[in-house]
Formats: structure tokens, sequence, C-alpha cells
């Protein structure tokens, strides 16, 4: 090349823009719950659409819904519980989908669709669901004769005197409330004060025999034995599980769903309405729609999975696992979460706050 030339295509390449890495503007902000994407399936979305997936984490419905309540801007893609799927809408927070995005909803279960919190599926897309239930140190218990199908474990005393300052419970009061209210016999949906008060008396006068309340950080004290018994959700014990068993603990964990019932949750994607990128948003829920994508939730989380082109490939004995995919006679005993209305908010935000300060 001659010297000029040379000099007029290094002052040309000095102007054209830097390289820049593939999709860096392509970024689908995601709010999720801890530890429920593996980083696998991140991985391949993110080769499947040359983009990036950044997400931030909540540990509980009343925390992600205060956020947004209060300003929180920018989230594309949120993954509520019924509940507060529920209070998205009324609060007219969600975009609707565009079904037609999502060649493969029809993927799902019958029974997870069109639900009480969505009819018609609207806004929502069925992810995976957990239990809320009892998680235990099978050798602690075994050694102290302790049961561990019932909340009685978690709320009466002549248990609790084996287990004092072993125990942690959700830092939910939605979730705490409901465990109390099914082993008193009533409904997670009855707002009687009276019943209420009943439940409140019952938690307090278990509270002193409990180590903590915790959203996340029980499942690494179930795993490293420093809990013998705690309240939470099924994915976490089943982390908790594996990395007792990895860690080649003298001790395994197990769960179990309390014979009086308990909670079942259905998380699904929704697309907020202030979202930059409801395009990707859409493509993200049809690749986790796919069945080899919606059976990780499962294999390497512990989820149950509302997706039925996903269970051929779910791990046998995960598939088979009571705790995590119940019997339809156990589906029975199981209650979801429903939105309450305002003064009875008011008078749960009352109690917890008495049941915490006490």
């Amino acid at each position: 090349m001659p010297p000029a030339a040379a000099i007029i295509a290094v002052i040309f390449l000095a102007f054209l823009p830097s390289p820049s890495t593939a999709g860096e503007d392509d970024v689908l902000h995601l709010y999720n719950w801890n530890n429920y994407i593996s980083p696998e399936t991140v991985a391949r979305f993110e080769a499947s659409c040359d983009c990036r997936l950044k997400q931030d984490y909540y540990s509980d419905n009343e925390e992600m819904l205060a956020k947004l309540e209060a300003g929180a801007v920018g989230y594309d893609l949120l993954v509520p519980t019924g509940n507060a799927v529920e209070s998205l809408i009324r609060l007219h927070a969600l975009r609707p989908l565009a079904r037609e995005r999502l060649p493969r909803f029809a993927n799902l279960k019958a029974e997870y669709v069109d639900t009480w919190f969505d009819p018609g599926n609207r806004y929502s897309v069925p992810y995976a669901y957990t239990v809320t239930l009892i998680g235990y140190n099978v050798e602690k218990l075994r050694e102290r004769g302790l049961p561990t199908d019932t909340w009685a474990l978690i709320f009466e005393p002549k248990y609790l005197e084996k287990l004092k300052g072993r125990v942690s419970v959700l830092n939910s009061a939605r979730e705490l409330m409901a465990a109390a209210m099914i082993y008193l016999g009533h409904s997670v949906h009855d707002t009687d004060p009276a019943k209420w008060d009943e439940a409140k008396r019952l938690i307090l006068r278990a509270k002193p025999y409990w180590a903590t309340f915790s959203n996340s950080t029980y499942i690494k004290d179930l795993a490293i034995g420093n809990l013998w018994v705690a309240h939470g959700y099924s994915n976490d014990m089943f982390r908790a599980r594996a990395d007792a068993a990895d860690a080649g603990r003298p001790f395994h964990i197990g769960f179990t769903i309390p014979r009086e019932g308990a909670v079942l949750a259905l998380d699904s994607f929704v697309i907020h309405r202030a979202g930059p990128r409801p395009d990707l948003a859409h493509r993200f829920i049809d690749f986790m729609l796919a069945g080899e994508n919606a059976a990780d939730v499962s294999n390497l989380i512990g989820a149950g999975n509302p997706n039925a082109a996903a269970m051929p490939l779910i791990r046998p004995d995960i598939a088979a696992d009571p705790a995590i995919f119940p019997s339809a006679d156990e589906a029975r005993r199981l209650q979801m979460l429903k939105d309450f209305d305002v003064h009875s908010r008011r008078l749960l935000s009352r109690i917890w706050t008495e049941i915490k300060v006490r």
C-alpha cells in the first residue's frame, strides 16, 4: 500500500467504532427468586439469543412487591407466586402476553393453566412450583424419637424442647401464619381475627425455641448441621440435601409434606409493564417452555414442574419424590395463598410486627 494511502487508512480506522461484544446492548433484566434458574440454563439462553440475562434477587413476594411499589424500574421479567400475580394485575403493573410469540405454551399441563389468579393466562406463564414443608436432619430426629410429618414439630413445646436453638422458620408473615393456620385446622384463606389471634399465640409460644427467621440462610445451616429442622421450600430442601451429600456430611437431609397439609406456590413468568425489552422477555419465556429447558428447574434445583414436555426428561428419582411431585391425594391437602383485602393486610402486618418484636 502506498504511504499516503496507508496514512489515510489508519486515520479512517481510528474513527471506526471499536469492536463490541456480541449482544452487549441486548440485556434482559429478570427479577427472580434466589437460585431459581440454573447457570447452565442461563448460558444456553444467552447463546441462543446472542444477548445477556441480568438477574436481581428477592427472597419473599412481599419484598418484591414492596420494591416495585417503591418505584423500582427496569425489570422486564418477574417470577411471582400466584397471590403476588393477583396483586400485580390489580395494580395494572403487568404487560399482557402476546401469545403468538409463545408457540410452546401448549407444553403446559392443563391443571396449571387458566388459574384463579389469572383466568385465561392473559399475563402469566407457569414456570415451577414448590411446596412449603419441613426439612430435617434425619439422624438427629431419629435419635430423639421425633415425628417428621407434622407441623407440631415446629409449634409444640413437647417436641421443641428437644430441638431448642436448632429450628428455623420462614421470615414471611404469609407463610408462617399459613403453617400455623393449617396446623390449627383452618384454611389459609380464613381472615377471621379470632383465628389469626389463635395462630399468633401458637407462634409466640413456639418462638423462644426457634433459632431464627430465615428465607435463605437455612439452606446452608441445614446442610452443615447447625439446624436440625427448617420450615421452608421444597426446592431449598432439595439443595440442602444435595449440599450435605456432596460435602460428605455424616447425616442426611429429609423433607416431607406435613400430614395436616401445606402451601403450594405456583411461580409464573410475568412481563412488567415498565420493562424496556418485552421482545426479549417473550423469547425467554418461550425458550423456558421447551421441555429440555423446563426440565432443568427440576433436575438441577428440585422444583416441581408444570410442563408436560419436561416430564420425560426429569430424573426418575426426582419425579418420584412425593415432596416435589405430590400425588393426587397429597395435592388435595395443598392450598395456594391468595391476596388479602387492604383491611386484612393491615391487620396481618400488625400481627407480624408483634410476632417479630416480642
